[in-house]
This record gives C-alpha cells, sequence and structure tokens, in this order.
C-alpha cells in the first residue's frame, strides 16, 4: 500500500470526525437572544403598480442583507378587514440581534438609498421598534 493511500486512509475517518463534532458544538452552543424587532409598515400611493410593488419587495430584501446582525426578516400585504381602514399596504418585520444594531439600522445608507428610491410611491409610513419579551 502506498504512502498516499495510508495517509487518506487515516485522513477520512478524522475529516468527518472533525465535521461531526462541529454540527454537534453548533446545535449545544447557546446564541445570543435577539433583543429588538422592528416593524415598518407602507401604504403606496394610488396608481402605484403591483410591479412597482413586487420591486419594492425585492429592494427591501436586498436592502436588509447589508444591515448589520438582522436575524430574521419577513414582509407581506395587509390582509384587509371590515374593521381596518386601509392605513397601510404592506409590513416588513425585522429583527435584529442588539438594541445598537436597530438603532444603527436607522442610518445604514443601504437604508437611506432605499427610502430615497421608493418613497415617491408612499403616502404614509410606519415604522416601530419593540424588544422581544421572554417568558
Amino acid at each position: 500500500m502506498s504512502n498516499y493511500k495510508k495517509t487518506l486512509k487515516y485522513l477520512v475517518p478524522v475529516f468527518a470526525l472533525c465535521c461531526f463534532m462541529l454540527v454537534i458544538y453548533g446545535a449545544y452552543v447557546p446564541h445570543k437572544p435577539a433583543e429588538v424587532q422592528r416593524l415598518v409598515c407602507i401604504k403606496f400611493k394610488t396608481g402605484t403598480t403591483d410591479a412597482e410593488i413586487q420591486k419594492h419587495f425585492k429592494e427591501f430584501a436586498t436592502m436588509k442583507n447589508h444591515v448589520n446582525d438582522v436575524v430574521a426578516y419577513s414582509a407581506g400585504h395587509v390582509q384587509k378587514t371590515n374593521d381596518t381602514n386601509d392605513e397601510f399596504d404592506v409590513v416588513h418585520y425585522l429583527t435584529f440581534r442588539t438594541k445598537e444594531s436597530a438603532v444603527e439600522y436607522v442610518n445604514n445608507e443601504s437604508r437611506l438609498d432605499f427610502i430615497k428610491e421608493n418613497k415617491a410611491n408612499w403616502t404614509n409610513v410606519l415604522e416601530i421598534n419593540s424588544n422581544i419579551e421572554r417568558k
């Protein structure tokens, strides 16, 4: 048996064991929980096309990738009911690991560029931060 095959024979199980240990380590090491959730509600101007709204969703999702410590993001259209007065059309939910990250988000260059490019289509915007309660 050549030296190459002997070396490979020993390295493959060692490599597999290292990969297994990394998986176990990731599963059991406690991660810092998220602290802040930000709600962004937007009302579009009458006449805003579906294509412009889809562009808005795509650009927001891309923009949030340039913000530090965003651990979760989701978005959707507001469900209309008899009790609502159609104040908003879409809602974005951002979850931040730290309070500092949520504060930095407000002044993030990507966010400011997103607002500059899209605000012409908006009539109303509501942004709220909330702490995440653990019970």
